[in-house]
């Protein structure tokens, strides 16, 4: 349905001139925060060097909850996670009484949780190339020419990579039956599944030429979470990653593409570092909302569960016919517990968090509660400790977006785009109607605007 639509705009549009850029690379930096391009510990000169000669925004306002699934759906939908439907990274099914995880997309395909058009959509119904490598929530994606899935299993990973793709890797010798492998390695497999989907983006890039072409990359992400925002750590993976943009570039110069392309170098969300965590689910068990079968699953007759989004934390009442009395019970406790920075009642979803209500998605919780700087949430049903120390200290992310430190970078450089421009804010939803302007083909109806002080 959502493609018969972009299709009937593109047959009805008219194009007046040529698009200001014929191939668009985005480049996803999981984890990359906007204070990391000026730390002058953070080494990243190829992107430095896009910026110089493009355009660079100061900070990137992210989505709530500022997770890997929410955001990278928010950056090729341009709308809000309300509209788009990936709301966090995972939801709490209250029929099954379970969580249900998103990431790494173990179950579903884009067309089931995605619920409004794609830029790769919008794409491939006016007739142009399109590609993706690990990008979060695509998983089966129809209108994407060339594909791997940003899953764990091996087995997976092939289903949903495009066959003739994985001839071709498996012909050029590229390691694409390393991926649970690496997965398997944690941290010390991410710096090697970078460089191997970056092979695979190279490969598309070099040999196909795609108008669009989107890559997730995860290794400065994981050894945030390791070891906190700004670790040495930290610094080596934005380099790697920045090594790997050089690679896409390198690509594009020998696909004879560059003067032609534009480069999009942004992220999904900043980072906290925590040394506590709140467990909201050990608050309520105190007063018998919660109650666990061996602390592993949540009682037939638990009225609550709070599922932890790292910074944030879904409060999902699960006694329907008591839910505004349970709620006036323990709203004013929770806003109580050490390390919370506020909670957002349902009527502010729109205004402040721009989800829904769980009375137009039962998906969606019927609280949130906001962590404070040094905090995240853990849900664990084991645990009676309402705050858990951590030691060594780690990061997290999940955040409220207007927290200052989960801010965004971006960075658009290439055809089309002015040179030498530093914007203060802009949204990750402006990032698709942009690319759209920028490939000159037709996106109604996003929720964010046209960066058109960046382009030419």
């Amino acid at each position: 349905m959502i493609t018969r639509a972009l299709s009937l705009l593109v047959a009805v549009s008219t194009l007046a001139h040529a698009a200001p850029a014929e191939h668009v690379i985005l480049v996803s930096i999981d984890g990359w925060a906007h204070h990391y391009f000026e730390d002058p510990k953070c080494h990243m000169p190829t992107v430095k060097a896009l910026a110089a000669n493009g355009v660079r925004a100061k900070r990137m306002e992210c989505s709530f909850p500022t997770v890997t699934w929410t955001n990278h759906t928010t950056l090729v939908t341009g709308v809000h996670p309300g509209r788009h439907g990936v709301l966090a990274n995972a939801y709490f099914d209250r029929e099954q009484r379970k969580k249900i995880p998103l990431i790494p997309d173990p179950i579903f395909n884009k067309d089931e949780i995605v619920k409004t058009p794609t830029i790769y959509d919008a794409a491939k119904a006016s007739g142009l190339k399109t590609a993706a490598v690990i990008w979060p929530a695509s998983r089966g994606a129809k209108t994407l020419d060339w594909t791997v899935p940003d899953v764990f299993e091996q087995e997976l990973f092939e289903k949903y990579s495009t066959p003739s793709l994985l001839e071709e890797a498996r012909a050029a010798g590229i390691p694409f039956e390393k991926q649970m492998e690496w997965c398997k390695l944690g941290n010390a497999g991410k710096a090697q599944r970078d460089y191997m989907y970056t092979l695979l983006a190279t490969h598309i890039i070099k040999k196909h030429k795609p108008n669009f072409l989107a890559i997730h990359l995860v290794s400065l992400d994981s050894f945030e979470h390791a070891h906190g925002r700004q670790a040495p750590e930290a610094y080596w993976a934005a380099n790697d990653s920045d090594n790997r943009v050089a690679d896409l570039i390198r690509a594009t110069e020998e696909a004879g593409i560059r003067d032609k392309t534009t480069f999009v170098i942004t992220t999904d969300h900043g980072f906290v570092t925590y040394t506590k965590s709140i467990n909201a689910n050990a608050a309520l068990r105190q007063d018998g909302f919660v109650k666990s079968v061996l602390g592993k699953s949540l009682a037939p007759d638990s009225q609550v569960f709070a599922m932890a989004e790292g910074g944030s934390c879904f409060v999902y009442v699960l006694d329907e016919a008591n839910r505004d009395g349970i709620l006036a019970q323990i709203t004013p406790k929770l806003a109580k517990l050490e390390g919370v920075a506020g909670v957002v009642e349902a009527k502010d979803f729109d205004s402040k968090l721009h989800h829904l209500t769980a009375a137009q998605d039962g998906r969606e919780p019927d609280l949130v509660l906001l962590a404070a700087d040094g905090y995240t949430f853990t849900d664990s049903l084991a645990d009676n400790a309402v705050i858990v120390p951590n030691d060594p200290p780690k990061g997290a992310h999940g955040h409220f977006q207007l927290d200052p430190n989960l801010y965004g970078a971006c960075v658009i450089s290439g055809a089309g785009v002015k040179q030498g421009l530093v914007l203060d804010e802009i949204k990750n939803i402006d990032i698709t109607p942009t690319t759209a302007k920028l490939l000159d083909i037709p996106f109604p109806d996003a929720d964010g605007r046209v960066l058109d002080e960046a382009l030419k």
